[in-house]
């Protein structure tokens, strides 16, 4: 920086906190998220979102912790799968998080908290 380029006036932009409305679309859609993509929507959701709002935080926080155990299922399932008591872990794991996920997007939907009966807290 030069001697006359003045610094700026505000160098870190404050985090603005999203609508009650915004919170639960985007509770709602990380949880749907979840059915679709798996852990990611959740994990980018709570990294990106989570000092928008306590209830944001508390579904991003929850969907991750559900879709990381998830995901441990998956991998324990596919390595299973090598005899067949994975493919039934796979086809539990796949019917459970469609479940519990759609259950979460109708609470955050109707803006009620949702805690995901099987999950390893992973973050809080």
């Amino acid at each position: 920086m030069s001697e006359s380029t003045p610094p700026p006036a505000q160098p870190y932009q404050t985090v603005q906190p999203l609508s009650p409305s915004d919170e639960r679309l985007w509770a709602t859609l990380i949880h749907i998220g979840g059915i679709v993509v798996g852990f990611l929507p959740a994990l980018i959701g709570y990294l990106v979102l989570k000092d928008r709002g306590a209830f944001i935080r508390a579904h991003t926080a929850t969907a991750t912790n559900f879709q990381l155990t998830i995901a441990i299922a998956y991998v324990v399932g596919f390595v299973l799968s090598l005899v067949v008591i994975g493919f039934l872990l796979l086809a539990a794991a796949a019917i459970v998080s469609l479940i519990f996920s759609i259950i979460a997007a109708i609470a955050a939907n109707k803006g009620e908290l949702y805690t995901y009966p099987i999950a390893i807290k992973f973050v809080s």
